[in-house]
């Protein structure tokens, strides 16, 4: 028996430990905490699988987005952990744990019933990279193969803050995120809202730049730099900006905006809706890739804070 397999075996016994664990704990905190441990391992899980793109969306997203939108919750919860105790009895348990062993037996039988070799773009991708001037098959196949799903998800995400902001009254804003109007500022989270977001905006906009020719991309990067945006407003270092401030909406569609652009520039220069024309593909797409980030960033980050009020403060 190998290092490595001896590794691997301890490390599907944590995450399944920690699975078991966030279901069984009371304490809603704790179960939060335990959340953003499981993303983090499930990243390594996937570096150990040589999945390194992968591995970076779970880890800014399950450990990093996804925890500090739970750690934002359990906060503005807290106190209310027993009511929520209470009011799930046996039943609604039990039909929760059938629900998801039965996704758990699916999604398994859809792996195992995958043909040999599974079906892939990766090998036409890594044929043709240097069409793209890309040294990444995954971004190759996310923009020049797969262009019109990535641009529907960037316009899904704009569609989706558009609509939380159109339903929801603005009293139900409740404020600042993390803490009560009236209650006393959470020193610890201070620290963190002034330490973390700098190395945070480098580490995303890095993950975005090196993504043409290494594992990374926008999502990831836009997903860092939400959470450290969340993180400074949760930290009550800065206020959430108003809806109807005009640079914010710009930023806010200033991608998916760009992303059609250029994709009807390719009808003249390249013969099709969304096809980069050769001599100028890198360009468009880092080009692309930047933009579409900063946009991401601001449209996840007020999904999960909203703004404060429809009019600027006084």
């Amino acid at each position: 028996m190998t290092l490595g397999l001896v590794f691997d075996a301890a490390l599907a016994l944590t995450v399944v430990a920690i699975a078991l664990w966030m279901i069984l704990v009371r304490a809603t905190f704790s179960a939060t905490v335990g959340f953003v441990a499981y993303g983090m391992l499930v990243a390594l899980v996937w570096v150990r699988l040589g999945a390194v793109d992968v591995a970076l969306t779970e880890a800014a997203i399950g450990g990093g987005m996804m925890g500090v939108m739970m750690l934002v919750a359990a906060k503005r919860m807290r106190g209310l952990g027993s009511t929520l105790a209470e009011a799930s009895g046996k039943i609604e348990r039990a039909l929760a744990a059938a629900l998801c062993a039965a996704v758990s037996i699916i999604l398994g039988a859809v792996v195992l019933s995958l043909p040999d070799p599974p079906p892939t773009l990766a090998p036409a991708a890594a044929e043709n990279l240097s069409a793209f001037g890309l040294g990444n098959p995954v971004t190759a196949v996310l923009l020049g193969y797969r262009a019109l799903d990535t641009l529907l998800e960037t316009i899904v995400m704009l569609l989706a803050l558009v609509g939380v902001w159109s339903l929801t009254p603005d009293p139900w804003w409740g404020g600042l995120p993390g803490r009560g109007s009236g209650s006393a500022r959470d020193e610890a989270l201070v620290l963190l809202g002034r330490m973390l977001p700098p190395l945070g905006i480098v580490v995303g906009v890095h993950i975005v730049w090196a993504g043409a020719d290494a594992p990374g991309g926008k999502f990831q990067g836009a997903t860092i730099l939400a959470a450290m945006w969340i993180l400074v407003m949760a930290a009550g270092l800065a206020r959430p900006p108003p809806v109807g401030r005009p640079g914010l909406r710009i930023l806010l569609a200033a991608g998916p905006a760009l992303f059609i652009a250029v994709g009807l520039a390719g009808v003249p220069l390249a013969g099709s809706f969304l096809a980069f024309p050769e001599p100028y593909a890198k360009l468009l797409i880092v080009g692309l890739e930047m933009v579409l980030m900063l946009s991401l960033a601001a449209t996840l980050a007020l999904l999960v804070v909203g703004p404060p009020a429809r009019r600027m403060p006084s």
